[in-house]
């Protein structure tokens, strides 16, 4: 049942996605089975047919080779053309249900609960994209499409074995579902803790080497590359290891199908014999009765190998599913009162069953406020939650539209000006161009080579932190909101460069809300109010003009 969880969300989707092409795939894998059985049963018919009959001259004669001779032409054609036509189908349906599939984790991990749980372990989208992704590639191809050929390769056998012989049909089609059917699933049982060991070895294995890689500097100065080096052999061995147990047992179902499909052929072609002998039947029927039954066994091939796969397929469908359920609607707090950037009614955050934030507070439109405490106070995450970035575990939040620029520039690899058009898709040079302008960064753009088209590397290589915290500056003024939300915007920058910082976004926020969050003095004396945290608590408010106003300030961390 638990597997049955975990798949039916993919499986939701595959049916949602190309129910038609999935559908019409196993029909023309069916159609494949059912015309090369078929095929060869009726090849076997004719050719020991045409030999009696080519033993005397008069039943030569009579012998009509024309219409087998045609019939046997059309099945090849059908088998080929349903053979082409089943290719076709499954791969167009497999690639579009991977990139269904890609693109719905995309908008599950955008969520922000879930692109906040991934800033801890990035590489943990990239194992899910491909490594899990690909997991789920053999699940209609090489499972479910096999799995249905086969049931209908064992009915039709089943139905033309009992026209001819009641229970020899019964017999071969309950011997050849047990066969067909039983193995497959011993298969998977025993494979699947193998399967699991191996997706856990991979995982290990690249992000160990990832590690190794971009961190051998800090590596070798801590005095860890051999510990690194140690831990990725281990991983490879692991990996190994489990290679080793699927490839045994792969080898065990294979002697295990050999063994089991000769048992079941020899009990067939004893049965035909037998009834020949008694006269049920004549030789050619024998041949044709012997032959479907060794045709029935083609589907049960590549279902054996998407059995050892399947362990791999519900691992990756349990890491996957949560992310491919319908999410829910979006988190925006609902708009406040007339007169209200910001309402908080104590809401409540909890992290790892302990209470991390309880808050209530409210903020007058056009109101500039500094959240100041020590480090930990929560004051990262009450802008989070005003922005929606998180959702209160109770209480109630509302909040005008507004624009979080976060403590970190993220900048992607691409041109300076699709970083800019993040904020704004549809904005036209010059309104980049007055966003750079204002936020300082113009004069700089303009010394580049090739100006808005500059390319910028990973994290936004080839700017100083100065200039890249511009560059966030510019797509926040790109954001037409009435509510900024500011989490420390001038860390880490030298204090001529903050000032200036700090001078623009006054200068650009006219009568949009303020809030900004901070413990250093140039960040909150922008404020009208100053909401003091600590322990994810206000413990106290100042307002600009009353006692411990400036005493608060001059608490701060100067420049």
């Amino acid at each position: 049942m638990t597997g049955w969880r975990d798949l039916r969300p993919v499986l939701a989707l595959l049916l949602a996605e190309r129910r038609a092409m999935l559908l019409g795939g196993a029909g023309l894998a069916a159609a494949t089975v059912l015309a090369g059985t078929a095929l060869l049963g009726l090849s076997g018919w004719f050719i020991t047919a045409t030999a009696i009959a080519g033993l005397s001259a008069a039943t030569a004669l009579a012998f009509d080779v024309f219409a087998p001779a045609a019939a046997i032409r059309l099945l090849a054609l059908v088998r080929t053309a349903a053979r082409y036509g089943e290719r076709l189908m499954i791969h167009d349906a497999t690639l579009g249900i991977l990139a269904a599939l890609r693109e719905r984790l995309f908008r599950g991990w955008a969520e922000p609960g879930a692109a906040r749980a991934l800033a801890a372990r990035p590489a943990k989208i990239l194992f899910r994209l491909t490594a899990d992704i690909d997991a789920l590639d053999s699940l209609y191809p090489r499972i479910l499409v096999p799995a249905a050929a086969a049931v209908v390769s064992t009915l039709a056998a089943g139905l033309v074995l009992g026209l001819i012989e009641l229970h020899l049909g019964l017999a071969f089609a309950t011997g050849l579902a047990l066969v067909g059917f039983g193995l497959p699933i011993v298969a998977a049982r025993r494979a699947r803790m193998p399967a699991r060991r191996r997706a856990h070895a991979i995982e290990a294995l690249r992000s160990r080497a990832i590690d190794l890689v971009a961190g051998q500097t800090e590596l070798a100065m801590a005095g860890r590359l051999t510990a690194q080096r140690d831990a990725l052999a281990a991983a490879d061995r692991r990996l190994a290891e489990a290679d080793d147990a699927l490839n045994r047992i792969e080898t065990g179902v294979s002697a295990g199908f050999g063994i089991a499909g000769a048992a079941l052929l020899s009990g067939t072609l004893f049965a035909a014999g037998a009834l020949t002998a008694r006269g049920a039947t004549d030789a050619p029927v024998a041949a044709l009765v012997l032959l479907i039954a060794f045709a029935a066994f083609e589907p049960f091939a590549a279902l054996r190998r998407g059995a050892l796969e399947l362990g791999r397929t519900l691992i990756a469908a349990r890491r996957l599913s949560p992310r491919l359920e319908p999410q829910p609607h979006s988190r925006r707090p609902a708009a406040p009162p007339e007169g209200l950037a910001v309402r908080l009614a104590s809401a409540r955050v909890c992290h790892q069953g302990a209470t991390s934030l309880d808050v209530s507070l409210a903020v007058r439109a056009a109101e500039r406020v500094a959240i100041i405490g020590p480090s930990g106070a929560g004051k990262s995450t009450l802008l989070a939650l005003i922005a929606g970035e998180i959702a209160p575990d109770s209480g109630s939040v509302e909040a005008a539209r507004g624009t979080l620029l976060t403590q970190r520039t993220e900048l992607f690899r691409d041109s300076l000006r699709e970083n800019l058009r993040l904020a704004a898709p549809d904005a036209e040079d010059a309104r980049l161009w007055a966003a750079l302008e204002a936020a300082g960064l113009a004069g700089d753009v303009r010394l580049l080579p090739h100006g808005l088209d500059a390319a910028l590397g990973e994290g936004g290589l080839g700017l100083s932190g100065g200039q890249a915290r511009r560059l966030a500056l510019a797509r926040l003024l790109l954001r037409d909101t009435p509510l900024w939300l500011l989490d420390e915007p001038t860390e880490g920058l030298d204090p001529g460069t903050a000032r200036d910082v700090i001078a623009r976004l006054i200068a650009q926020a006219g009568r949009r809300t303020v809030v900004v969050a901070t413990h250093i003095r140039r960040e909150a004396e922008i404020a009208d109010r100053l909401v003091i945290m600590d322990r994810g608590r206000v413990i106290a408010r100042r307002r600009r003009g009353e006692p411990g106003f400036d005493a608060a300030l001059a608490a701060l961390r100067p420049d």
